[in-house]
């Protein structure tokens, strides 16, 4: 099927994402699923490595799951020359198909969701602008459990493997935790390229004890692989990489990781419009929690603003020196989308970040 192209708003000034839209077919005849299918890929001919991102699972129906835009980490690889494949898995979104839950099995559900991913690459690299002996795989949460499992696959041209606080919770579950680790120590058991993990002490998923023990199981089983345990971060570390700020914890960490297993890993001059601006520093206007200095004082705005502050990091906030808001939080690029919503309230003046995250950055200009 053909790719439909859409847009994300540009990140400051940073060139808008080249995001297209596409269905992947996993199996065939009776038995076949369409799996909703995001890609970024650089201008030109290629052909380019490939990087699959692999998504979270939130909380509720998984049909209702919006599609992982995931911004600031396609930014980061489309500067480099690698092309973005994001699919949904089956149940998620508008892929079709039914979550596969496999009971308290949590091993055997990471393996079922692995085979989205072998999909999802099998019709990636036979794109002509795709280097299939030059991959990537990453994850976030249930995406990044995913990615785990994926790795016991052997797949052709895959060079290694990122996991963001991956695993699945299942409260429901006896001994859940354990599932967790013995789960991890037998997909190290089966796994033969590097691997690179993050993990933070606040995470709000997974005790510390817990991912600690499924790592040492993981290498224990025979696996190549680094942890970065970055500590707390914000009010969940399980928000890390889908936020601003945490950028400067993994970007460097994976820059380093591209290099030790022979993948492009500098930004290259050629791919330069994709790179997002630098996130914005605290102004002192006012503190975050100061709603008598907000530009806007209407009480739209205030309500809007109360809302803003309810919502856990990633977040960002914009108002109109003429009157307007917007807001974005949660996945993706909150700071466009905060900017996007509030030009829709205000087309006829021009928009600017007011808070980011637990910082307000809104500066008066002259």
């Amino acid at each position: 099927m053909a790719l439909l192209p859409c847009a994300i708003a540009p990140a400051f000034g940073a060139a808008a994402l080249p995001e297209e839209v596409t269905v992947v077919a996993k199996g065939s005849g009776l038995f076949n699923i369409e799996l909703e299918t995001t890609v970024y890929r650089p201008e030109g001919p290629g052909p380019f490595p490939i990087v699959v991102i692999n998504h979270g699972k939130a909380p509720g129906n998984p049909r209702f799951q919006g599609r992982y835009r995931p911004a600031i980490a396609a930014r980061f690889f489309l500067a480099r020359g690698y092309a973005v494949v994001v699919p949904m898995r089956q149940g998620f979104s508008k892929s079709s198909g039914s979550y596969i839950v496999g009971g308290c099995n949590v091993e055997g559900n990471g393996r079922e969701q692995a085979n989205d991913v072998v999909a999802a690459l099998d019709w990636a690299t036979a794109q002509p602008w795709a280097d299939k002996s030059r991959i990537l795989v990453v994850g976030q949460s249930h995406g990044g459990w995913t990615t785990l499992a994926f790795g016991t696959r052997g797949y052709p041209g895959v060079k290694g493997l990122v996991d963001f606080a991956g695993g699945l919770r299942q409260e429901n579950c006896t001994s859940w935790q354990q599932g967790l680790i013995s789960g991890a120590g037998n997909y190290g058991a089966q796994t033969t390229v590097p691997s690179l993990w993050f993990y933070g002490d606040n995470d709000s998923y997974w005790p510390t004890p817990t991912w600690k023990s499924m790592f040492e199981q993981y290498v224990a089983g025979g696996a190549k692989a680094r942890m970065v345990a970055f500590g707390s971060f914000a009010s969940d570390s399980h928000t890390m990489f889908g936020s601003p700020a945490g950028a400067p914890i993994w970007q460097p960490q994976v820059q380093a990781f591209l290099q030790e297993i022979g993948l492009p890993y500098e930004p290259q001059p050629a791919f330069a419009q994709y790179a997002a601006d630098p996130a914005p520093v605290a102004s002192g206007f006012a503190a975050i929690d100061e709603t008598d200095r907000l530009p806007d004082a209407s009480p739209a705005a205030l309500e809007g603003y109360r809302v803003f502050l309810s919502h856990q990091n990633p977040r960002a906030f914009a108002f109109s020196a003429k009157g307007g808001w917007g807001s974005g939080w949660g996945r993706g690029d909150t700071r466009a989308r905060a900017l996007e919503n509030c030009t829709k309230k205000a087309p006829e003046g021009a928009c600017q970040l007011y808070a980011v995250d637990d910082e307000v950055v809104w500066a008066v200009k002259p």
